[in-house]
């Protein structure tokens, strides 16, 4: 039966979209069940042996479903899991339908001086991060454009976590120092002059978790550290 599925799921792609191409998977859009949904494909990669690159690519496919589900059992959006298939090692996730990325939100928001919204939004990405640290998910890959916008009918917005594709599990306050790290950079890079936005969330971060000074500390470690390396060249 297992086997039929995976036999299927290259034809249920050839008729998916792809929206998307990276170094290590393909992203599809597709219907699912009657739902709409996003499929992530993780490939071959032909430069690794055979066998190791499928123990990797394996590990990493349960990895990131792993932590979806972990960070889903915690409260925290992020997309429904309908389907895995170890074989082809494909994911059927839920499409945020209706949503933005945070990454365009900012832009947009900081066009139309609305400063007050970006402080709300920058408070909540913290508590959110902060409860994914709580759980000992470490994401791996923290943008803005991993995180999606939805907005309700209330008027309220839910804060969406995508893409864990490299993320794991771990306890350490280096790791999560350093998943810290690798969005101060990517958020800096990608909407200057936030500065200020960014030591807000970073508050929030901290208030929003007990275990949050291990954390920022080893952060303030791994800042001097990259200064050091760009010193250096």
């Amino acid at each position: 039966m297992a086997q039929e599925k995976s036999m299927a799921i290259p034809e249920f792609l050839s008729k998916a979209e792809l929206i998307k191409q990276g170094a290590e998977a393909r992203v599809y859009r597709a219907e699912f069940l009657g739902k709409p949904t996003i499929v992530k494909e993780r490939f071959p990669k032909r430069y690794r042996h055979p066998v190791l690159d499928e123990k990797l690519t394996h590990r990493r496919t349960v990895q990131e479903v792993r932590s979806i589900l972990r960070c889903r059992r915690a409260g925290i959006s992020a997309p429904i899991v309908y389907f895995v298939d170890y074989t082809s090692h494909c994911i059927f996730l839920e499409e945020i339908v209706g949503s933005s990325t945070v990454r365009d939100h900012i832009a947009s928001t900081r066009q139309s001086d609305c400063s007050k919204e970006l402080g709300w939004l920058a408070e909540r990405v913290g508590q959110i991060l902060a409860k994914m640290h709580e759980e000992d998910v470490v994401h791996g890959d923290l943008t803005t454009s991993n995180m999606l916008l939805r907005h309700q009918e209330d008027g309220e917005s839910e804060l969406f976590l995508i893409d864990f594709g490299l993320s794991y599990i771990s306890a350490l306050p280096e790791d999560k120092g350093v998943d810290l790290y690798v969005l101060e950079k990517a958020f800096l890079s990608t909407h200057p002059n936030t500065e200020t936005l960014f030591k807000r969330l970073l508050k929030s971060y901290a208030a929003a978790s007990k275990k949050s000074s291990a954390v920022i500390k080893k952060l303030d470690e791994v800042r001097l550290r990259g200064r050091k390396r760009s010193m250096v060249g």
